[in-house]
């Protein structure tokens, strides 16, 4: 079907459709990496133990623990046209993932896992909401749409030691790094940009950093 259909055109449509694929071809190839280790924090001892990484406050200090980081590529990008959708999720009594990055724009759900109410909240400047409280089988799952880039902190009125953490970045290209540190940023554009680490909400780490057409570049921070 595809040969009757390019034997069918004449020879300026075939060598503009020819064309076309070669660019598409030479933008998906230009695509950079960037991929390296950020230098974690030590570990603190957190208040309640969890499964999986927590957020604590220490001095005034918010960061997830055992130490992570949100590694992002910031430049001049365009906000997406369809908002995306990410998830933070309750099970067994905590926020699933607990450190959520996310592009402005994104619409982020909060289903309930488990067999009991939950009330998640937030007071912080960058987005206020409550969204009162709501069992597991309660349709739709709430959602809010998170538009402003900052740090939102989120709790639950009924379950105190709950805490968890919404990045909102100005940039698709993030990524949060293993406990090693170590992370890989794919598919970029090539251009001249800073690369951040954010670490806590007192650290971030940040470099320079130029992306050739089809490059990767090994970066270590600090």
């Amino acid at each position: 079907m595809t040969l009757s259909l390019v034997t069918s055109m004449n020879f300026p449509q075939c060598l503009f459709l020819v064309s076309t694929f070669a660019l598409l071809a030479g933008v998906a190839c230009a695509q950079s990496v960037i991929e390296g280790r950020v230098e974690l924090p030590k570990a603190r001892s957190a208040p309640v133990m969890n499964k999986r990484y927590e957020i604590v406050t220490k001095g005034g200090v918010i960061a997830p623990s055992p130490p992570i980081a949100v590694v992002y590529l910031e430049g001049s990008f365009l906000k997406p046209t369809t908002p995306p959708i990410a998830q933070m999720a309750q099970k067994d009594l905590m926020f699933v993932p607990p450190l959520l990055p996310v592009q402005a724009g994104t619409k982020v759900e909060f289903p309930n896992l488990d067999n009991t109410y939950h009330n998640i909240f937030s007071y912080s400047p960058t987005k206020r909401f409550d969204l009162g409280r709501y069992r597991s089988d309660e349709k739709p799952v709430p959602s809010q749409m998170f538009d402003m880039p900052g740090m939102v902190t989120l709790r639950c009125d009924i379950h105190e030691h709950m805490r968890g953490l919404i990045l909102v970045l100005e940039t698709p290209h993030f990524v949060t790094t293993d406990t090693d540190g170590r992370f890989r940023l794919s598919d970029l554009p090539s251009g001249h940009y800073k690369l951040k680490a954010w670490l806590s909400s007192k650290t971030t780490l940040e470099i320079p950093v130029e992306l050739k057409s089809g490059s990767t570049l090994h970066v270590n921070l600090p």
